[in-house]
């Protein structure tokens, strides 16, 4: 685990400032804190941050063949390196090292831009091919690592895993992306292959980029996709032996380390399952670690330590405050642009505990996108089966009529809360989807932005996004076609961006076995019937773990990660609310209408309306402001 950034020339040979990349190389040094390389050459630098997992003596990169005529700087790790190098040492390639970068190296010479079929693992990685005058970049095929990039005036690509590499090259141009600011707020991130700057992407999962020196740049090639294959008949039992056959193979090849090495454990059935396959696989115990939450509602740790008695593991907890709100501007700064998970401040905390005792943790992560874990999974399957059942004719106009004249009750028992229900089923079911996932919705974000905003805007929504990937879905299923769309959308733009960045601020590696992507590609295939029986999501993955888990961790209900947010903004966060919000930093942007900014305070605050994601993703913009003042 690493980070990584370079400059190549697109035009020429023209020299790298070696003092530059140094500087920019070291901004990542949370990345990897263990070493630093660069490497130079006429037209090209790269640069690396290591933190030593595997073949800590001779890994150090920039890294290169026996003839350094192809060098390579990588993050992640390519967890099936064992088995590709006899393969590739019997084809006449000669290794220096037995490291899993290496692989990529000689994989390069041998089977060119589709290496990358032949790696199971997590990655991002840039090499150069000096004899075929070759730039070529990759990421993993479910975006587990961070890749950026950005095009320069001038002639260069400038690349790094974290956004801040880029921002401070110099002569970066920091315009920001009107259409990136509308998907801000409707999803609480800014989906890939956006950044908020309008100069830079993000190279998205399951993509690569091959650049001739000299030729116009291409677009990134897609090299892989979420199948959504059906696998024919399967039983219940015959599904869940094989899914334990196939969990337990990938926490296996993701427990090699020559590092201290643990999990997350949070009590919910994902890390859960984790710690057991992890139990079984080892003759020492597993190391763990929790968050517990002052605040009752929001604590799963004692869900945890059942776990952790259970499997007899070295387990650690670590309590949260319930106004531990200090990390804020931290995570604008780890960010880099406008990020909006409020979870993100207890998963930093969770990070920080683990890295006390382990350097790479395993993590739960993918196991509700791959299993229909998530309950609005379990409501737009309900809304989609009305939507065709009642013709468009018939069900647009009267739901939309009802969601315009049902009012909004934050304030009831959920059972009286049909408003959003009405809206969602008012709409096409891409758009009544986006309805339910989105921080702020078409009639907030309507209402917040200044009238010149909307105009630039030119009647560009957030839920293009959404109706893009759409459109390459592979499925019609009712919960596999919103699944893909997680996959796409908010699983790599919020769950892994968080987890990345949180990490990688304490440099520990995070491995996450539910998104290998062979498990991917075989869950993917299963009927959804299988995946969610009635209201119970995760159903066959709750049944094969019957025999290694309690029941009561399985079967009780999802609590997820969250933080009191509502409570904080009508208390001790109120203050600084208000000075963030209506700073004249915010009204500068031109993009607030600052009088509804203000209503929308004063709303919550009074109770009368629950507008908490809204007033965090406003929060964590205004932060972001600040520190793109700073850089």
């Amino acid at each position: 685990m690493c980070g990584i950034t370079g400059i190549f020339d697109l035009r020429e040979t023209r020299p790298i400032d070696r003092e530059v990349l140094a500087r920019i190389n070291d901004m990542q040094w949370h990345r990897g804190p263990d070493e630093a390389g660069l490497h130079l050459e006429p037209g090209l630098g790269l640069g690396h941050r290591r933190l030593s997992i595997i073949d800590i003596a001779a890994g150090q990169q920039p890294l290169a063949n026996e003839d350094d005529s192809v060098w390579v700087v990588f993050n992640g790790e390519i967890y099936n390196f064992v088995d590709l190098i006899p393969e590739l040492t019997a084809l006449g390639h000669v290794f220096r090292t037995r490291s899993d970068t290496e692989t990529i190296v000689h994989a390069w010479e041998q089977w060119g831009v589709d290496c990358v079929h032949h790696f199971r693992g997590m990655f991002a990685f840039a090499l150069w091919d000096r004899k075929q005058q070759v730039f070529f970049m990759a990421r993993d095929r479910l975006g587990v690592k961070p890749l950026h990039y950005a095009l320069t005036d001038d002639g260069f690509l400038v690349f790094g895993s974290e956004l801040k590499t880029l921002t401070a090259w110099p002569g970066f141009r920091r315009d920001l992306d009107d259409e990136a600011v509308e998907d801000y707020f409707g999803y609480g991130y800014v989906p890939e292959p956006r950044t908020i700057y309008k100069s830079a992407l993000k190279l998205p999962p399951g993509h690569r980029l091959l650049i001739r020196r000299g030729r116009p740049v291409p677009a990134p090639e897609q090299y892989w996709d979420v199948p959504f294959e059906g696998h024919g008949p399967i039983s219940l039992a015959d599904a869940g032996a094989e899914f334990i056959e196939r969990f337990r193979e990938a926490v296996r090849i993701r427990m090699v380390a020559e590092v201290p090495l643990g999990a997350f454990l949070s009590g919910g059935v994902d890390s859960s399952a984790v710690v057991a396959m992890m139990a079984g696989l080892t003759d020492q115990p597993v190391k763990t670690c929790s968050i517990a939450f002052s605040d009752p509602r929001y604590d799963e740790s004692g869900h945890a330590r059942q776990v952790a008695e259970r499997y007899r593991t070295d387990h650690h907890i670590n309590t949260v405050e319930a106004d531990d709100f200090s990390l804020i501007d931290e995570l604008a700064r780890l960010y880099d642009e406008p990020y909006a998970d409020s979870s993100a401040m207890p998963t930093y905390r969770v990070c920080q505990l683990a890295r006390r005792d382990v350097t790479v943790a395993l993590s739960g992560d993918g196991g509700d996108e791959n299993f229909v874990g998530y309950r609005r999974y379990r409501w737009h399957g309900i809304e989609e089966r009305m939507r065709r059942k009642i013709p468009d004719g018939i069900r647009q106009p009267l739901f939309g009529w009802l969601g315009r004249v049902y009012p909004k009750a934050d304030w009831a028992p959920r059972v009286f809360r049909a408003k959003t229900t009405f809206e969602a089923l008012g709409r096409d079911s891409i758009a009544g989807y986006f309805h339910g996932v989105s921080v702020c919705s078409d009639g907030l974000r309507a209402r917040i932005f200044s009238d010149a905003f909307r105009k630039r805007l030119n009647g560009y929504n957030a839920v293009e996004v959404l109706r893009r990937h759409d459109r390459a879905n592979p499925t019609r299923d009712v919960y596999g076609q919103v699944q893909y769309l997680d996959f796409k959308t908010y699983l790599v733009g919020d769950i892994l961006t968080k987890v990345d960045r949180a990490s990688m601020a304490h440099a520990l590696e995070v491995r996450v076995p539910f998104l290998d992507h062979k498990l991917v590609e075989w869950v993917s295939g299963l009927p959804s019937s299988l995946k969610i029986q009635g209201a119970e999501g995760k159903y066959m993955l709750k049944k094969s773990l019957e025999p290694y888990l309690p029941h009561d961790i399985m079967y009780r209900r999802k609590m997820g990660f969250s933080i009191p947010l509502a409570e904080w903004f009508r208390g001790p966060l109120q203050d600084k609310l208000r000075a963030a919000l209506l700073s004249p930093r915010m009204a500068d942007t031109g993009l607030f209408e600052m009088t509804a900014v203000r209503a929308l305070i004063d709303e919550h605050v009074s109770g009368r309306r629950d507008h908490n994601p809204a007033l965090w993703s406003l929060l964590m913009f205004e932060a972001f402001l600040r520190q793109r003042e700073a850089g």
